[in-house]
């Protein structure tokens, strides 16, 4: 199909594009364009105006920060996924956020496509959204109010709903580093997308896990932390195989499963179950 008319808009700052956000309720913002577009020709977004934010200065790249042996990351929001895909800093120090970048889409979506974008999006089969709750990133956002930061708990509310405002922007992502980290993905073979994805986030010391961030994409209505499975896999021997194993089942247990033409509820419990104990091996691995 073909969308429909709409007018187009190339702001020249940040201030600018919240102003117009403001002036058109009914707006859009265009980065990336990758789900905005195709849902216009869909028809399942008519925007009245285009809001190209794609070319807006100091809101792209990757920033490395340490302090008192602290190393953190703020990421642009227009930073596109194959500049993430690209980074050995994020190889080293965030590999689970290296790895769902390089899983995402195919090389035309991971050269347009930008992490704001796609966490605004709040796509239910996204990989961004699991690996920002699995890091505990936090996001900036910009309105007419000034700016707010949000937790990744926060900002994802459900299937396609985050906590932006209509006359918000997506300015940055930041979190700390995470080196004991993966992500597996069981992909749809023609979109990409996650049917299930799982993003894993450790600590360990003494041969033992002291702390787990586990968070799940493609199963529910939204990206999930899998509290039950990070409380059971906390203590638990790093050498220990059975009790690793056994952490990681259930792990969609309290959620709404997804059933679809692509994959029903009972497959994608199993497979959660299935790549949450490889991405938790993986993350050990590291």
């Amino acid at each position: 199909m073909i969308a429909t008319a709409f007018e187009y808009r190339r702001p020249r700052s940040l201030d600018e594009a919240v102003r117009l956000l403001g002036e058109n309720p009914d707006g859009k913002l265009l980065a990336g364009g990758h789900s905005l577009i195709p849902m216009m020709k869909l028809r399942l977004a008519q925007p009245s105006v285009l809001i190209d934010i794609a070319r807006l200065p100091d809101m792209s790249g990757i920033r490395k920060t340490a302090e008192q042996g602290r190393i953190r990351f703020t990421i642009g929001a227009l930073t596109k996924h194959a500049e993430i895909a690209a980074s050995e800093e994020l190889r080293a120090h965030a590999p689970v956020l290296w790895e769902a970048a390089n899983a995402l889409g195919d090389p035309q979506v991971r050269n347009r496509g930008t992490i704001g974008g796609a966490c605004a999006h709040g796509d239910p089969s996204a990989d961004f959204p699991a690996v920002m709750l699995a890091l505990d990133a936090r996001f900036t956002l910009v309105g007419p109010g000034g700016k707010r930061e949000l937790s990744a708990d926060e900002f994802f509310r459900g299937m396609f709903e985050t906590a932006l405002e209509p006359n918000e922007v997506v300015t940055a992502v930041s979190f700390d580093a995470s080196p004991r980290s993966a992500y597996e993905k069981l992909p749809h073979p023609a979109s990409h997308y996650a049917l299930v994805g799982v993003a894993a986030c450790l600590d360990y010391s003494g041969g033992k896990i002291t702390g787990a961030r586990i968070a799940i994409t493609g199963v529910g209505d939204s990206a999930f932390r899998a509290k039950g499975v990070e409380t059971s896999l906390t203590g638990k021997a790093t050498s220990d195989t059975k009790a690793l194993r056994d952490a990681c089942t259930a792990v969609a247990r309290g959620v709404d499963v997804r059933s679809e033409i692509e994959a029903s509820a009972a497959y994608r419990g199993a497979m959660a179950d299935v790549y949450t104990e490889r991405a938790v091996t993986r993350a050990l691995s590291r």
